[in-house]
This record gives structure tokens, C-alpha cells and sequence, in this order.
């Protein structure tokens, strides 16, 4: 037999499970004091070492990357657009890239120009003593011009007490007239309720038409015209008014009063061309010569080449008679589809009235405040005359 114990558990350990074993400390028991006891200090702690400093290079740290369509894909290449330009660029596989034509050039700048930004509202009025020589053909035109070329809202307004025919230069869709809008004035509060009395054409320019019967018409006074605007300025960037051929009704004062720019229209013929004189007298004898040396004169409907003598009038010498008197002269050439007096559809216009309608817009926007000369946007404002070429 061993002289020393078992050093297993005994049987009645076994009997007793984990319990009986004690393996685990009861948690209601005390704990021993040295547990809880406080660690003694070893020390007091050092101070956390400072950053190391980094040399100064006297340069500015690199700013993040742009993340510009340029930076990220670069410059694309458009190429020419037409023309054997564009035949060459493409035969080459895009490895010959002769620019753009100076006609084309041109053209983007006259766009650029004409889409310059507009802060606020600017108005245009659009008149002549005589008439037939196309004074509402080109409100409704040139409206159209700006209204394709913008993305703002451009429209047109009827001034004319003797029955005006700008509506129909655009596809009717409403009977409202400016009546309608004045007896409504109170309730328009958002687009959606001025588009009620507009109608729109396939460029996006809307027209609001006067009064039908000449008998209403007539008492369409220089407060209606007022209370139009203050409407019409609140909801469109430009505002185009077709006056009419009398220079004393009722409205005309209104009219001139709130204009930024005066378009005096002249046809290429002899009468025309003194009428339209005979409108800047008039300007000038009531005492608005700052209109008048702003004023652009619009010579309309010129056949042959603009700037050529034509078979009896020397179109020269009538450009150069107005580039005088007014800040800049403009010619459009006849075209067919502006004679027909009917809807007007810049698709269907000749490319060479397109780019005068254009050059037009262009040379209009060139009043608009800041657009780049001294005193531009103001009544009056001086630049040096130009002549259309």
C-alpha cells in the first residue's frame, strides 16, 4: 500500500458536481483588501513629446486636384463644322484640323453677343412714321431671333391703336388681348398666368396682341402701357413693343419713357428713308436726343447685296446719313417668306436674313447693361457709329 494519499477527489466531491468543488468564489463574498487597494505612484508622468517641426520650403501646399470636365477629359476637338474644312478634317482621320471658317467664326460671335446675360428686364420699341416699310415684320422677327437664340423668355407686345397685325406672325392660340391682361393684372402671380393671353411661335417668342376693334383700341393709354410693363417686365427678359406709325397717341409717351433702345425702321426707298429721318426729328425736337443717339436704324427689305448701290437709291449714302445721327445702322435684305405677311418661321428665312437678323440682335445686345462698352445699357449711351457691312 502507498504511503501517500489519493490525490484525486473523493467520492463525495464527485457527488457534489462544480459546487462542491468550490471552483467558482461566491459573488456576495467580501474581496480581499489587497485587491482593491490603490497602485502606488511611480512617478509623475512626462509631458507628450512635441511634433517634430517640418522645414520650411516656402512653398504653399499643393491644392486638391480640379475636378473640371477639362481637367478630367480634356480638351475636346469639334473640328470644322462644314464646308471642305470639315471634308478635310474628317479624310485625314482628324489629324488636319484647319479651324473654322471666318464666316462660321463670325457667326458664334454674333451669337455669343446676342446671348450676353440680362439682369432684370430690357425693352425695345420698334417704330416708324410710315408705314408698310416693315415695322412689325421685323419686332416679330428679330423677337424671333432672340427668343432661339436666348434661353430667357422674349415677347412681343402690340402697341398699335390701329388694329396691329403682330399676331399674326405667330400661331394664335388665345383670342386675349392686353385688355384682358389689364382687367386680369391682379390675379397674375406666376408664368403660368401671364402665358394665358400670349401666343407662342416655333422659336419660343410669345406675343401679346392689342385690341381688334380700332374704336378700344384707341383708349389704350400711356398708364395701360405703364401697367403692362410693370406685368410683363416681372416674368421676361426682353420686351419688344410694335408702335405705331403716329408719333402723338396715347401710349407713345409711355412708350418712350420706359424704352432702353429705339429701332427706327426704314425701307430702301427714297420716302422711306425720309420718314425715318423725319422720326428722329421728331425725337429730337421733344427732347429726347439720349434716345435718338442710341437709336439703331434698320434699313428693310434691301434687294442685292446690303451696302451695294441699288438700281435707283443710293443705299450709301442713306447708311451713311443715319450712321450720323444713331449709334449703329443696320440692313436686312428682302426675303420672300418676311413678304408674305403671314406666320413667320426662321427655318424659312434666306441664310443671308438670318445672319442680318442675327447681326441685329447682336448689335442690340451690345446696349445691354455691362455688355461691354462705356455706357452701355443707358439711354443715350455713346459708341462710335458703325455701319452694316
Amino acid at each position: 500500500m502507498s504511503e501517500f494519499p489519493a490525490s484525486g477527489p473523493t467520492g463525495s466531491e464527485l457527488s457534489g458536481g462544480f459546487r462542491a468543488q468550490q471552483r467558482f468564489t461566491d459573488p456576495m463574498a467580501p474581496v480581499p483588501a489587497e485587491w482593491t487597494a490603490p497602485t502606488p505612484p511611480q512617478g509623475v508622468p512626462a509631458p507628450p513629446a512635441p511634433a517634430p517641426e517640418l522645414p520650411e520650403t516656402g512653398v504653399d501646399p499643393a491644392p486638391f486636384l480640379d475636378l473640371s470636365t477639362v481637367a478630367l477629359l480634356g480638351k475636346g476637338r469639334r473640328g470644322p463644322s462644314a464646308g471642305w474644312r470639315k471634308w478635310l478634317y474628317v479624310a485625314s482621320g482628324r489629324l488636319i484640323d484647319p479651324g473654322e471658317s471666318p464666316k462660321v467664326l463670325r457667326h458664334d460671335t454674333l451669337l455669343a453677343q446676342a446671348q450676353t446675360p440680362l439682369r432684370g428686364c430690357y425693352r425695345i420699341a420698334v417704330l416708324s412714321q410710315k408705314g408698310g416699310v416693315g415695322k412689325t415684320t421685323i419686332t416679330a422677327s428679330l423677337g424671333a431671333t432672340f427668343a432661339a437664340a436666348r434661353g430667357d423668355r422674349v415677347v412681343a407686345v402690340d402697341a398699335n391703336p390701329d388694329r396691329g397685325t403682330l399676331n399674326q406672325k405667330v400661331p394664335l392660340q388665345t383670342p386675349a388681348t392686353v385688355r384682358h391682361l389689364l382687367r386680369d393684372a391682379e390675379g397674375i402671380h406666376a408664368y403660368s398666368d401671364v402665358r394665358r393671353y400670349t401666343s407662342q411661335g416655333p422659336s419660343r417668342l410669345e406675343v401679346l396682341a392689342s385690341e381688334s376693334d380700332p374704336a378700344v383700341s384707341e383708349a389704350f393709354s400711356s398708364q395701360d402701357y405703364h401697367d403692362t410693363l410693370e406685368v410683363l417686365e416681372r416674368f421676361y427678359s426682353l420686351v419688344l413693343t410694335d408702335c405705331g406709325t403716329g408719333m402723338l397717341h396715347s401710349a407713345m409717351t409711355a412708350v418712350l419713357d420706359r424704352a432702353d433702345v429705339l429701332l427706327v425702321i426704314s425701307s430702301g426707298s427714297v420716302d422711306g428713308a425720309r420718314s425715318a429721318s423725319a422720326t428722329l426729328d421728331w425725337l429730337e425736337a421733344h427732347g429726347r436726343e439720349d434716345l435718338v443717339r442710341n437709336a439703331i436704324a434698320v434699313v428693310n427689305g434691301v434687294r442685292g447685296r446690303p451696302g451695294r448701290r441699288g438700281a435707283k437709291v443710293d443705299l450709301d449714302k442713306v447708311v451713311d446719313h443715319f450712321s450720323r445721327r444713331c449709334r449703329s445702322v443696320r440692313q436686312v435684305p428682302f426675303d420672300a417668306h418676311l413678304e408674305e405677311g403671314a406666320e413667320i418661321s426662321l427655318d424659312r428665312l434666306k441664310p443671308d436674313t438670318r445672319d442680318a437678323l442675327l447681326d441685329l440682335a447682336a448689335t442690340v445686345a451690345q446696349g445691354f447693361p455691362g455688355a461691354g462698352f462705356p455706357g452701355a445699357g443707358l439711354p443715350g449711351a455713346g459708341r462710335p457709329h458703325d455701319t452694316a457691312g
